[in-house]
């Protein structure tokens, strides 16, 4: 077998014949750009960043390339948008050629993401890296993925990913940094680092990256720790109501847990099991031992004072909001689209299956859009499977073979508990004994400084988190829990129970879904599908549709349900087992004739496991079901364009709900009046250039802002926003009415309240009860104060006007969505941290776009902290199991990372219209779409 380091570019073949594929009419953009770079960087940075610094890295697409390591030719077809479709004759090649590709396009983000994965940030970075490199450091992820590699991953799976990495490093060979890509220049000014060789456990630890950002409730479990500092067990309960089983659907709505069998059967089941949990997701948790009250789960702190419990927590939050996301912002609201209907529904008779996940905003996309086909399907050569990738990663993640199609949403399961772990000297309490540390040394290497030294310790619930931050160190000395917990000691730390720190086969499945050609097939290969939990949904060409969850899945003793924070030392807190396979929730080819899949519950309350604790509340996934119902009824069909329009709907839930309300309102003032009028004949739906919709959602934010957002804890309000309250748990200076000022701790991305589709719930439970002490808020200024509902609706309308008139003008015929509902597009490293002319070269936008929060179009934003758009739809794709070419898809940006290559960002302006482009599958398509061919030669 060779190794890594055997494949070798030829370096004549590299300069040999063929282009770089670009797109005439380039030049003078450069040259432009070269211009302003000297008046922004100066003379020095201009001269340096030339015309052929910036085109040096771009891929050459045409003509010849030799590879030392093919067995045979390999023909890489790109289309006009840049798009790559491989054709080999064996696994490794076409595995081999895949890491090439990837690598001539995207190699800066593959190498930023391998080294936030090994915590190694601060060798590219610098100083400013080192608290994030200690965390993940603590983490482990890429001693897991050693792991992985090393025991769990079949001899096929070690192949290819072998293959894969010795194309990225056959694309490596002989090449400087600014040969790779721009950032590798500008990283030039300010250390020489130089980028190292590709590893098969590279590969492996970006799918811990992406366990982490789908993670589930551990914000939840968080959260409601904090809240305790400034509300009880009731108020608490309110903020985190009951999944609405009766008003919007759970994903598996046909057949049920057998308890005789013990199996979950998709014809159905006894549904009456008594089992550990109620499968709910209420939030209405056990409680525990550190919080003494059980209403609301909302017992994470101490009977007491919990003001060293709660001051953990923050110092976790400040750890978890500072590290770069993977794939998405972890909280309320975002998730994932995808549902599949039968051919019973359709124009051609056979499925059609739709997947848009919602992620963080990045450029380049996480996805990577690309075709792995075998010439011939073989036992040599066992790929014909097209879709989207991470830049990275072998095979295909979400997409396409020639029999079946998938797509995937996360979970939203259970998979993360925290523990209160008490700690003496060198062990920790476990039951009646003191248990030994668990302990290795890590170096950080620092680009431009010198390597810093950290100590890791692990309990039996995981790796202490807390010991990568003084203040948990300080506060977890002080922290006080009820009588029932041991003695202080040294104090008390916080451990992570996850079940990615589990070595797993996620990997496996990757390839095992790529080569299905069944249901029985996808269902074996999902059970290899450990880490994240995902919904999968699936279809296939010969007419079936279906649904599984797969997923190392925990089981949890009666007391603990996961909502809260534990006590590490007592064993009844434990996780007890997993979830069988057999166990877990499917459906296949449901009598109704479609599934869909949008992070709500995914089975109803009969089921014995608790799940969660915490899942989406189904506004997206009920808005759904509701168009697949409005298309179908009366015998009607849908057709690959009525699945695109559904992807973009912009109906808000919520505007349905308070605008009648909110129209009956009394306004005295004639702007006000002017402004509430805009809601009138408004059909809810959040079009760029409505300004109802932009009236409405800075009234819906404001009536958040003045019913929830002043009550809540500094520590989940955003950072610099201060208040005047009574004090709870803290010190500062008092004004004379005895008030303290607290200011707001965290990013605006994830401060609460958020906006999501926990609060429409929230408020939605609240609208019968005018008189809820949540309708009161005090004057400010000239503003009202309320007394009720109808009254902080009014203040709510008075503050909306004079926010927008703030923002985008007196005059509202002016107004648009659009203009507050902006994306940006950063890169994520020095488009965000790097130098002024740099982020200017790297970054894109602003769009201007319509959607919203939980709405089926979700670009998301986050009420408490702006408009600002802060997840997207990353991709959309839409498969047509009838005629696999008539498929359609569309990603975020574009194929290349280049800065100022022609496919940066070629598809965000279509992507931002809801357009989607045409999907080549068969060969004689393939051809007849390719623009640049190059031939990867042995």
């Amino acid at each position: 077998m060779p190794t890594d380091t055997t494949a070798a570019a030829a370096s004549t073949g590299q300069q040999a014949a063929g282009t770089s594929g670009r797109k005439k009419g380039r030049k003078g953009r450069l040259l432009v750009l070269v211009l302003v770079l000297a008046l922004i960087g100066g003379v020095a940075y201009g001269a340096y960043w030339s015309v052929s610094t910036v085109r040096a890295s771009f891929p050459q697409t045409k003509g010849s390339i030799t590879l030392e390591g093919l067995s045979g030719p390999v023909d890489v077809r790109r289309d006009g948008y840049g798009i790559p479709q491989i054709y080999a004759s064996s696994d490794e090649d076409l595995f081999m050629a895949q890491g090439y590709v990837q690598a001539q396009d995207r190699f800066y983000e593959m190498d930023v993401r391998r080294h936030m994965t090994s915590g190694r940030l601060s060798e590219m970075f610098g100083a400013g890296q080192v608290d994030n490199d200690a965390f993940l450091r603590t983490l482990g992820w890429d001693r897991i993925a050693k792991q992985e590699y090393e025991e769990k991953l079949s001899p096929a799976t070690k192949k290819y990913l072998q293959a894969y990495a010795k194309g990225v490093n056959a694309y490596l060979e002989g090449k400087q940094g600014k040969d790779i890509s721009l950032e590798y220049a500008a990283l030039s000014f300010e250390n020489d680092y130089k980028p190292g060789a590709w590893t098969p456990v590279d590969s492996v630890a970006w799918l811990k990256a992406m366990a982490w950002d789908l993670r589930g409730n551990m914000q939840d479990e968080i959260d409601r720790a904090l809240l305790t500092s400034r509300l009880g067990p009731k108020q608490i309960a309110d903020l985190y109501p009951s999944y609405p089983y009766s008003r919007n659907k759970p994903i598996v709505q046909e057949g049920g847990y057998d308890e005789g069998s013990g199996t979950f059967e998709a014809e159905g089941g006894s549904g009456d099991g008594e089992g550990e949990g109620d499968g709910t997701g209420s939030g209405e948790g056990a409680g525990s031992e550190l919080g003494g009250g059980t209403e609301g789960g909302t017992g994470a702190g101490a009977e007491g004072d919990a003001a060293g419990f709660e001051s953990q927590l923050t110092g976790l939050q400040r750890v978890l909001e500072d590290l770069p996301t993977a794939v998405g912002v972890n909280g309320d609201g975002i998730g994932s689209n995808s549902w599949v209907v039968s051919g019973q529904h359709t124009v051609s008779g056979k499925p059609l299956l739709a997947n848009d996940p919602h992620l963080s905003a990045s450029l380049p996309s996480v996805w990577y859009q690309m075709g792995l086909h075998c010439r011939s399907v073989s036992d040599k050569c066992r790929y014909d499977v097209t879709g989207y990738t991470f830049a990275g990663m072998p095979g295909v993640i979400i997409g396409h073979n020639q029999d079946i199609a998938w797509g995937l949403t996360n979970s939203g399961v259970d998979v993360t508990d925290l523990y209160l772990e008490k700690i003496t000297g060198d062990g920790y309490q476990y039951g009646d004994k003191v248990v030994p540390f668990e302990t290795r040394e890590e170096i950080i290497k620092v680009a431009g400084g010198a390597s810093r030294k950290i100590v890791v310790r692990e309990t039996n619930n995981g790796p202490l988190l807390s010991d990568r931050s003084d203040e948990l160190v300080k506060t977890g000395k002080k922290a006080t829990v009820d009588s029932a917990a041991p003695d202080r000691g040294d104090g008390y730390a916080v451990a992570l129970r996850w079940t990615a720190l589990d070595p797993g086969r996620t990997m496996d499945a990757v390839f095992a879904i790529n080569r299905a050609k069944d249901w029985d097939d996808f269902r074996e290969a999902s059970e290899l599908f450990e880490v994240p939990s995902q919904n999968l949904v699936y279809a296939d060409t010969e007419g079936h549709i279906g649904y599984t969850l797969p997923g190392r899945i925990p089981t949890r003793a009666e007391k603990h349900d996961g909502s809260v924070p534990a006590p590490g030392w007592d064993p009844d807190y434990e996780w007890t087992g997993w979830v069988d396979q057999d166990e877990l929730p499917y459906e296949f080819d449901p009598e109704r004739g479609y599934i869909v899949t949008a992070n709500q519950a995914v089975v109803d309350e009969d089921y014995p496991y608790t799940l969660t604790t915490d899942w989406g509340y189904g506004a997206r996934s009920q808005r759904i079901n509701d168009l697949i119902q409005s298309k179908i009824k009366d015998g009607g069909k849908i057709s690959t364009d009525d699945m695109r329009q559904m992807q973009l709907d912009n109906s808000s839930s919520i505007a349905k709900l308070l605008v009648p309300e909110l129209l009956k309102i009394d306004v005295d003032d004639e702007h006000v009046r002017e402004a509430q009028k805009l809601l009138e004949g408004w059909d809810y739906t959040q079009d760029a250039d409505s300004a109802a919709a932009a009236y409405f959602n800075s009234v819906w934010r404001n009536i958040l802002k003045l019913s929830f957002g002043h009550k809540l804890p500094k520590e989940v309000r955003v950072k610099g926003q201060c208040l005047w309250v009574e004090p709870a748990n803290t010190t500062g200076p008092a004004d004379e009415a005895g008030k303290v000022r607290e200011c707001g701790q965290r990013s605006a991305s994830q401060a609460q309240p958020d906006g999501g589709d926990r609060w429409f719930e929230v408020v939605r439970r609240l609208m019968a009860d005018e008189d809820s002490e949540w309708w009161t808020t005090p004057k400010r200024g000239t503003r009202p104060a309320a007394e009720n509902r109808d009254q902080l609706f009014k203040r709510a309308l008075i503050d909306a006007r004079w926010e927008l008139t703030a923002k985008l003008g007196k005059d509202i015929d002016t107004w648009s969505w659009g203009r507050l509902h902006r994306l940006f597009l950063d890169n994520q490293t020095l488009g965000t941290d790097g130098p002024g002319f740099v982020k200017f070269v790297l970054n894109r936008g602003p769009w201007k776009l319509g959607g919203g929060e939980a709405t089926v179009n979700a670009t998301g934003w986050n009420a408490a902290g702006g408009y600002g758009v802060v997840w997207v739809p990353s991709m959309r794709m839409v498969v047509n199991l009838g005629d696999l070419d008539k498929s359609r898809w569309i990603n975020l940006t574009g194929a290349s990372g280049h800065a100022y290559n022609a496919h940066y960002v070629d598809q965000t302006d279509k992507w931002a219209e809801g357009e989607l482009l045409e999907w080549a599958y068969s060969e004689k398509a393939v051809e007849d779409s390719t623009t640049d061919h190059l031939v990867l030669k042995p």
